[in-house]
């Protein structure tokens, strides 16, 4: 543990003890001097119940060590305290986890949690309509993740990418429906994306051979 990661990890109990000194310099020496401890504890105090562990995650999230991001969002016991951009965040992060670990229900109710914050960026909120489509897909509900997948792109994504996953998701609920015209509309749109990844390439090449037996 590094020096960063142990005074996130004890904001409250180094508050308390900047408290104890504080009140032990104002009656021992000065109290001119006093408030300096005093207003270290009030940001540590306010830095733990609005940011919480979140400015750790990212170090966490590059190294692969799931386990120990998941552990520092175990740390937020009053989520709806953080700070707003900061919330939203944290249940994006929760759904990710939760999806991750097949449960779908408890990933699609911190997104929806997540919407109801309020999302920094236009393309965070596309993002989580995306993903709640993803999970409608999986849950056998084409309806609701034609409607989510939908509003993913009319509001906007981060990336070609993800762009052309919520076309080719698109294309994928008409051809079960038989609307062939609009599967061939969102195919041709999720081909002009123009995606580099690998894993979305492949699908576009399987999503393609249904296509071409598509007649006209």
């Amino acid at each position: 543990m590094n020096f960063r990661h142990f005074i996130v990890s004890y904001r409250l109990p180094i508050a308390v003890a900047l408290l104890a000194l504080g009140f032990l310099v104002g009656f021992k020496v000065t109290w001119w001097i006093a408030w300096i401890p005093f207003l270290v504890a009030i940001i540590m105090v306010v830095a733990h119940f609005m940011i919480g562990p979140m400015t750790l995650l990212q170090g966490f999230m590059e190294s692969g060590d799931m386990e120990g991001a998941q552990k520092l969002l175990k740390q937020v016991k009053y989520p709806q305290l953080l700070y707003k951009p900061v919330r939203s965040s944290y249940y994006m992060l929760q759904s990710n986890f939760a999806t991750m670990g097949d449960d779908l229900d408890l990933a699609e109710s911190q997104l929806r949690k997540g919407l109801e914050t309020g999302m920094p960026e236009k393309e965070y909120e596309g993002t989580a309509y995306l993903q709640l489509g993803a999970i409608a897909m999986r849950k056998g509900n084409t309806k609701e993740a034609f409607e989510n997948l939908k509003k993913s792109v009319a509001i906007g994504l981060p990336d070609k990418d993800n762009e052309a996953t919520a076309y080719m998701q698109l294309s994928s609920i008409c051809i079960q429906r038989r609307d062939f015209r609009n599967a061939k509309i969102y195919f041709n749109k999720a081909k002009a994306c123009k995606s580099k990844n690998a894993q979305v390439v492949e699908q576009m090449k399987e999503l393609a051979t249904y296509i071409a037996r598509i007649p006209g």
